[in-house]
C-alpha cells in the first residue's frame, strides 16, 4: 500500500511538471503485454515440441521439449525517466502455455514508452526458497551451485553429422557460478537488462507484441555447438557467460 501512496505521489509530480500546451492526456490503460515466440520469424507454439524440425546457426538439428523463463522487474519508463513498475516477476511456460499474455491496468500518460524486463533475477532478488510458484516448479538452483533461481530451463534433443542418434540437451541459464572450492564459491550476475523503447501508448486498450526469437540463443555472438555444449552446462562458468551473450538479442518487438 505505501509503495503504491509513493507512487501516485510520484506520478502526480510528472503530471505536474508537464507544461499546460502539453497534448499528453492521463487514462486509465488496459494494457496487454503478449510473448510470440519464434524460430527466426516461424511461430513456434507447443504444437511443435517434441519435433526435431529446427535448425541452429552452426547447422544442427534440434527439438523442443521445455521452454521455460523468469522475467522480473517489468517496467515502463517514459522520457523523463520515470517508472511505472508493472510486475515483480512472470514465470513465462511455452509448453504449458503460462503466462504468454499478460493483462493489467494502468493510470498512465499518453506518450512513447520503454518496455524495460530484466531476464533472470539480479543477485538482490534471487533469493532462495521466496518464490512460491517457482519452488513447485521445480525451478530451483541447488545449494551447491548458489541456490536461487533459474533463469531459464530450455530442454530437447539434438542431431549433428557426427551424433547421428538423438540426444538430450539442457540450455539451463542460471547466475554464473564457478565452484572449484565448494567452500568459496565465487559468482557472476548473468542476469541482463532487455529496453524495447518507443512504444507509443495513446488508446484505453493497449497491446505491446514482444517477439521471443529462441534461435538467437544459438548465434548471436557466440555460434553454439551442442556436439559441445550440451550438459552440465549450470556448472560450467564459460558456458554462462556465453549464454548472458546470446540472449542479449533474444527479444525484440
Amino acid at each position: 500500500m505505501i509503495k503504491k501512496l509513493v507512487y501516485i505521489l510520484m506520478l502526480a509530480v510528472t503530471i505536474w511538471s508537464c507544461s499546460s500546451d502539453s497534448d499528453e492526456t492521463l487514462q486509465n490503460k488496459k494494457i496487454t503485454i503478449n510473448f510470440i515466440h519464434e524460430w527466426d520469424g516461424t511461430l513456434v507454439t507447443k504444437d511443435d515440441f517434441n519435433d526435431i524440425k529446427f535448425k541452429n546457426e552452426n547447422g544442427d538439428s534440434l527439438s523442443i521439449e521445455k521452454y521455460r523463463y523468469v522475467l522480473s522487474d517489468i517496467k515502463l519508463v517514459d522520457p523523463s525517466g520515470f517508472e511505472t513498475p508493472l510486475k515483480d516477476y512472470l514465470f513465462i511456460d511455452l509448453g504449458e502455455e503460462q503466462n504468454l499474455s499478460y493483462s493489467l491496468e494502468e493510470l498512465i500518460l499518453d506518450r512513447t514508452y520503454t518496455l524495460r524486463f530484466t531476464f533472470g533475477f539480479t543477485d538482490e532478488k534471487n533469493q532462495d526458497g521466496v518464490y512460491l510458484d517457482l519452488n513447485t516448479a521445480s525451478f530451483n538452483v541447488s545449494p551447491g551451485l548458489g541456490g536461487g533461481y533459474h533463469y531459464m530451463q530450455f530442454d530437447g534433443k539434438f542431431k549433428t553429422e557426427t551424433t547421428t542418434t538423438p540426444t538430450g540437451f539442457n540450455y539451463h541459464v542460471i547466475r554464473a557460478v564457478d565452484n572449484t572450492d565448494p567452500n568459496n564459491l565465487v559468482f557472476q550476475d548473468t542476469s541482463f537488462t532487455v529496453n524495447l523503447a518507443d512504444i507509443w501508448l495513446k488508446n484505453t486498450t493497449e497491446t505491446i507484441n514482444v517477439k521471443v526469437n529462441i534461435a538467437e540463443w544459438f548465434k548471436n555472438p557466440n555460434t553454439w555447438k551442442l556436439d559441445e555444449l550440451h550438459q552440465m552446462l549450470m556448472p560450467n562458468f564459460d558456458a554462462q557467460v556465453l549464454m548472458n551473450g546470446n540472449g542479449k538479442s533474444v527479444f525484440s518487438l
